[in-house]
């Protein structure tokens, strides 16, 4: 990863497993951001129209072994890379990520492969200016997503890499072991942790708090 992006803009990052929050503090964010009178640009993951339709379809059929499963990712962030997130930084945009490379880092390395081979799939990312780490236990995972999506998503519980039959022991050994590796890569890459489970708005002030200062660094007047 590149020590410093360089660009005119902010890039920003929200992190953490499905069910923890990040899309709806992505949303917060982005609004609060504008309110302030700042150009701001949200990148998904999985959002590439080069990419994720692929990435769905071999999903449906069961066609992803880990490695497979790792380059198509890797392409739809590139795609979303150089088509979305690098321009948007130099026009002077804040850039939103709703995850980051970091969830590649600990998807890959529990699927089995060697964190340096992630890593180094990754080397030409840009390097974030924040890091928000929403840390929430798989026990309230399992219920935040049940009660959302009335099921457990196949991939997200690990049933891919064959850990349990029972999809519900599944996905807490799963999610166990991603939480053990955003905890080796929180004090790595310097995330700014958050208890998840705090009211909404509670974490929005945290946030906010956070980024209202790196604001006004990046963009004095």
């Amino acid at each position: 990863m590149n020590k410093n992006h360089g660009y005119n803009g902010l890039l920003i990052v929200i992190e953490g497993t499905d069910g923890s929050g990040k899309s709806t503090h992505v949303n917060l964010l982005s609004q609060y951001i504008k309110n302030e009178g700042y150009g701001c640009v949200v990148s998904q993951w999985k959002t590439s129209r080069l990419i994720s339709g692929i990435i769905n379809e071999a999903k449906e059929r069961n066609m992803l072994n880990t490695t497979t499963f790792s380059l198509l990712y890797a392409a739809d962030y590139t795609d979303r890379l150089e088509n979305e997130i690098i321009p948007a930084l130099k026009a002077g945009f804040v850039v939103l990520m709703d995850r980051y490379i970091y969830t590649a880092y600990v998807r890959d390395s529990v699927r089995g492969h060697d964190i340096n081979w992630v890593k180094n799939l990754y080397s030409f990312a840009p390097k974030p200016d924040l890091v928000f780490y929403l840390n929430v236990t798989p026990n309230i995972l399992i219920k935040r997503l049940i009660a959302k999506n009335g099921a457990l998503d196949y991939f997200e519980s690990g049933r891919d890499i064959g850990i349990s039959n029972d999809i519900y022991k599944s996905f807490e050994i799963y999610q166990k072991r991603c939480l053990e590796e955003y905890k080796k890569l929180k004090k790595e890459y310097n995330f700014i942790e958050i208890d998840g489970t705090q009211k909404k708005e509670d974490i929005h002030e945290l946030i906010k708090k956070e980024v209202k200062i790196a604001l006004e660094n990046k963009f004095k007047k």
